[in-house]
């Protein structure tokens, strides 16, 4: 295990290439590959305990995702699988593995994948904050045009240093100013059906709404140290991803213990 590990180490940490590495190791570049690809890395050697998991998806390309669960007290992984798709039903039982091996699981933060966040019962859950604006944005734009969608992104734009009440009076006296504005309705001139005429409006309101008793977990229960984003698990991916870009050409057996030795750290 050691000398795979510092195989591992040489090649992804160190940018090294095999031949490099096979001449350190005074092995022939053929047999560094074989070795290579027999290195198998085990779970994270991390005794269960009391966590808060922090969990997302990152895609390496179409149809393979890895699913991680972040321990945000240990700051480590400490359990990840590879998917096709990123579903409730992975992160459930991602959960429930994870409950089976002994950790005890005092709150969930995660990426609000639609009817994810009341899935896990009385545990509590908070939808990161950051994927909360960056939906509200991808349905008015960065730079919106209306005032009622430059006012609501200035509301937003305060989610991340608000209450809740403060936040929920701003985003209610905003739904009482442009409430006839977000009723109006146009004539489709083809089919002369009636459609919202500001629907992608009328869907960033909605989405804020509906997860309104989410947005603010984190201050509901100060003591669990609960933080509002996901981005220790974000900054993982980014260098997973900047790795994979050095170490081009390889097939998806060699990349995925690239990845679980990333991961593992």
């Amino acid at each position: 295990m050691k000398t795979s590990r510092k195989v591992l180490e040489e090649y992804v940490d160190n940018n090294q290439s095999f031949e490099l590495i096979a001449s350190k190791l005074k092995i022939s570049s053929k047999t560094l590959r074989r070795k290579f690809s027999d290195i198998g890395l085990t779970e994270p050697d991390i005794v269960p305990g009391k966590c808060l998991i922090i969990m997302d998806t990152v895609y390496i390309r179409r149809g393979f995702g890895i699913m991680v669960f972040r321990d945000h007290y240990r700051k480590r992984n400490i359990y990840w699988k590879y998917v096709p798709h990123e579903t409730n039903g992975e992160y459930i039982s991602g959960i429930e593995y994870l409950k089976e091996q002994g950790w005890n699981i005092l709150g969930i933060v995660c990426d609000g994948k639609r009817g994810i966040l009341n899935s896990f019962g009385s545990t509590p859950v908070q939808l990161c904050q950051f994927h909360q604006i960056a939906t509200v944005t991808r349905y008015i734009t960065s730079k919106p045009k209306l005032l009622p969608n430059i006012e609501l992104k200035e509301i937003v734009s305060k989610l991340t240093t608000s209450t809740r009440d403060e936040f929920e009076s701003l985003l209610f006296d905003w739904h009482e100013r442009w409430e006839f504005f977000l009723k109006q309705k146009s004539k489709n001139p083809e089919t002369h059906k009636l459609h919202y005429t500001h629907k992608r409006l009328r869907s960033a309101y909605r989405s804020l709404v509906s997860n309104l008793p989410y947005l603010f977990t984190y201050k509901k229960y100060p003591e669990l140290n609960m933080p509002n984003t996901s981005n220790s698990i974000e900054g993982k991916f980014s260098r997973i991803k900047t790795k994979l870009r050095i170490h081009t050409g390889l097939k998806l057996e060699k990349k995925k213990k690239i990845l679980d030795y990333l991961l593992s750290k």
